[in-house]
């Protein structure tokens, strides 16, 4: 069957009338809007996902609305009710959500445990942050292998990387800071790292399609701590990109997905995130385009970050502020107020 795939423009209901989507789309052929889904994910990684659920449920119509990890989380704790499913790669964000009580139970659904957390939060990928290169403006240096190998190439070469290394400004993305506060927590060279970035002028970005596009056009030479799962699908198109993830580790998250307590379809958002967990078991590359989900919390190779209460620990306020604090002092020094 063919469904539509249109960009609405439509006002919603509430706190939704104020908020501007990266991205919008309703698939389905039925008039009405039967499901609701809020998510930090490209569209184009969750549409053959929600074609293939709308394969199964023809009666659904769903709207898919993307916008960053830290505006997903206001704007669900603002309105849950007008969310069926929430999607993101913030794994803190999301824990804390079910933990305030924002996420519905689903039971008797055979996923590993852990991968939820209380029946509430289901991861379903293994996404590792990564270093991406644009091999044409990284010219005949030696490409680093290690976060150690990055400090001293930028140390040794700080004219080619001057103002073109990229990273998130983790003030604007919940990945971002997720990822640099697990950085900091497992790895000595952190900020030694983000002092060095500091002094080359680092760029500052809210999001990994942003810090890509740069690398594509030779604005960059090298961004850190990319999500590798887009860089991966940009680097399979594109001659210019390399990825490379950090030979000490990789920082990987899993991305999540709950339903909400005040879900306005439930029936059918339990339906989709069953249907999500089940193309994420098969494996199959056209209907599920995303990382599988892989167990590695014992490997020190890979570093998952776990489902557990310790993901938190930085989104107390205090903790907050002084990480922020140390990161501006590492990292932004006098570019400060520069803006991509």
């Amino acid at each position: 069957m063919r469904y539509l795939v249109l960009l609405v423009s439509l006002l919603l209901p509430s706190a939704l009338t104020a908020q501007e989507w990266e991205d919008r789309q309703v698939f389905g052929t039925s008039e009405a809007v039967s499901l609701r889904i809020l998510s930090s994910t490209d569209t184009s990684f969750f549409a053959p996902i929600i074609e293939d659920f709308i394969e199964t449920a023809p009666h659904i119509s769903v709207e898919y609305l993307v916008t960053g990890t830290v505006d997903l989380d206001h704007a669900f704790r603002a309105s849950p009710a007008d969310f069926d499913v929430v999607i993101s790669s913030a794994m803190d964000l999301q824990f804390k959500l079910t933990n305030d009580g924002f996420a519905a139970p689903l039971v008797d659904l055979d996923h590993p445990e852990w991968a939820q957390w209380h029946d509430r939060l289901f991861a379903f990928t293994s996404e590792p942050a990564a270093i991406v290169i644009n091999r044409k403006a990284f010219g005949d240096l030696p490409l680093p292998r290690s976060r150690q190998d990055l400090i001293a190439l930028m140390r040794a070469h700080p004219d080619r990387f001057q103002e073109r290394v990229g990273t998130y400004d983790v003030r604007q993305s919940g990945l971002g800071y997720l990822f640099a506060t697990q950085d900091a927590r497992a790895s000595e060279t952190f900020w030694r790292l983000m002092e060095v970035m500091g002094r080359t002028g680092a760029r500052l970005y809210c999001c990994s399609g942003q810090m890509i596009d740069d690398l594509r056009k030779g604005e960059l030479v090298m961004a850190y701590n990319v999500l590798g799962s887009y860089a991966q699908a940009q680097a399979e198109q594109s001659e210019e990109l390399t990825v490379i993830l950090p030979s000490e580790f990789p920082t990987t998250m899993m991305r999540t997905v709950l339903m909400s307590k005040d879900a306005r379809s439930p029936q059918a958002a339990e339906g989709f995130i069953r249907h999500l967990l089940m193309l994420q078991e098969t494996g199959d590359a056209l209907k599920f385009p995303l990382p599988p989900l892989t167990q590695s919390q014992n490997d020190d190779l890979l570093r998952t970050i776990n489902l557990e209460p310790a993901l938190i620990t930085y989104l107390d306020k205090i903790k907050k502020q002084a990480f922020m604090r140390e990161w501006e002092n590492a990292l932004v020094q006098e570019y400060r107020n520069y803006t991509p």
